[in-house]
């Protein structure tokens, strides 16, 4: 028997750890990509699916957050209605992150980065009343759909059909539904020491 042959074969099949190395693609860069799509067009819409994505990621950690600490009366309802809607927002953040890909670029992932560059207020680590969860929901919803809407009519302008089919299609409609669906549940509900002048939540 061959010891040495065996020896080797079994060195070469371990599993080669604490590898260190430069990144092979910045963040905010594109690289060429034959979808027939101009790099400056590629550029804007990879910039703009990152703020997106930055949004949605943390959309989407919200309603976590609530499903977990979700209290009172409609507990058992808004529990898996809460869930149901991470489910949702966590496919939008594999739909816009696929797609800054497919453009040539890199999509924001770490929850660092993400809370760098989300535009949503951060929420207290405690618990909150229904109400005012589901306005903190509501708000980031709408901050969501404008910079959607803003994003789309960009891309059609730049001729770039696929983002804006991925935030009609997709970001657009979801949040709407998920808007509705969640506002019924303030309908008759006291608004917690709200500061109505801006519709954010104290």
């Amino acid at each position: 028997m061959n010891s040495s042959r065996y020896a080797k074969t079994t060195h070469t099949a371990a599993p080669l750890t604490h590898q260190h190395a430069h990144e092979i693609q910045a963040f905010g860069s594109v690289v060429a990509m034959p979808i027939a799509l101009a790099e400056n067009t590629r550029r804007a819409s990879v910039d703009n699916l990152n703020q997106l994505l930055a949004d949605t990621i943390t959309l989407r950690d919200l309603y976590k957050k609530h499903h977990w600490q979700v209290s009172g009366p409609t507990f058992y309802q808004l529990h898996l209605l809460f869930d149901k809607h991470f489910g949702e927002q966590s496919e939008l953040v594999d739909t816009i992150a696929e797609r800054i890909m497919m453009l040539g670029g890199v999509g924001v992932a770490m929850s660092a980065d993400v809370a760098e560059m989300t535009l949503v207020p951060r929420p207290p680590k405690g618990r909150e009343e229904v109400p005012v969860q589901i306005s903190r929901l509501l708000h980031t919803h709408e901050i969501v759909l404008k910079e959607a809407r803003t994003m789309a009519q960009q891309a059609v302008r730049d001729g770039d059909d696929g983002t804006n089919d991925v935030l009609v299609s997709n970001v657009i409609r979801t949040n709407e539904a998920q808007v509705w669906f969640v506002a019924e549940h303030l309908v008759d509900e006291p608004m917690v020491n709200a500061d109505k002048s801006n519709g954010e939540v104290r």
